[in-house]
């Protein structure tokens, strides 16, 4: 292998182990910071596309909005396939959605989620979900990953209130002049 070989070899192998270092939780930026607060999902205003029957329900495909204050302040645009079933009395909740607003009082972000699934019990209205809110597509690099839950509460427009906790990676890169010392 000739000189030039050698350098474009670990020029690449020094690049991937930097690659790798970059997403160490344990590197100075990384910080994983719990999270909290509430939301409200805005049934009164959702925008249905499409409703297919099943034998046990229905498949509906709809655009939400939920709006998210505490700790994570802005509005989701939620696009659920929703799975009625009726005969096991759930709605499971799959789809994509993106957050829009700040997180932790840095941004604006926006952060979009194809990982999300909420279950929903159809006679008690209570609600547990998981969100993954770890695809960056503007602002500050910060990822959320959300546990929501609900009580089956509702506001006075019929839009359930749940309440979420979990934990955001903030990356902070230090300033390149503090880099190099």
């Amino acid at each position: 292998m000739n000189a030039r070989h050698l350098l474009i070899a670990s020029s690449l192998t020094l690049l991937s182990q930097l690659a790798c270092a970059s997403e160490d939780p344990t590197q100075p930026g990384n910080r994983w910071v719990e999270v909290s607060g509430s939301g409200v999902h805005r049934f009164s205003s959702a925008i249905v596309h499409s409703v297919t029957e099943t034998e046990v329900g229905f498949v509906q495909r709809s655009t939400e909005t939920v709006e998210l204050s505490g700790d994570l302040e802005g509005r989701i645009l939620y696009h659920p396939v929703s799975v009625f079933d009726f005969a096991a009395g759930t709605l499971v909740n799959t789809g994509h959605q993106v957050f829009s607003g700040q997180v932790l009082g840095m941004g604006p972000v926006l952060l979009h989620d194809d990982e999300f699934r909420f279950d929903v019990n159809l006679g008690t209205g209570e609600t547990f979900g998981r969100v993954f809110l770890e695809n960056r597509l503007n602002g500050p690099d910060i990822r959320c990953h959300l546990e929501i839950v609900g009580v089956g509460a509702m506001d006075e427009q019929g839009d359930a209130l749940v309440d979420y906790t979990g934990s955001c990676r903030v990356r902070q890169l230090m300033p390149a002049r503090e880099r190099i010392r």
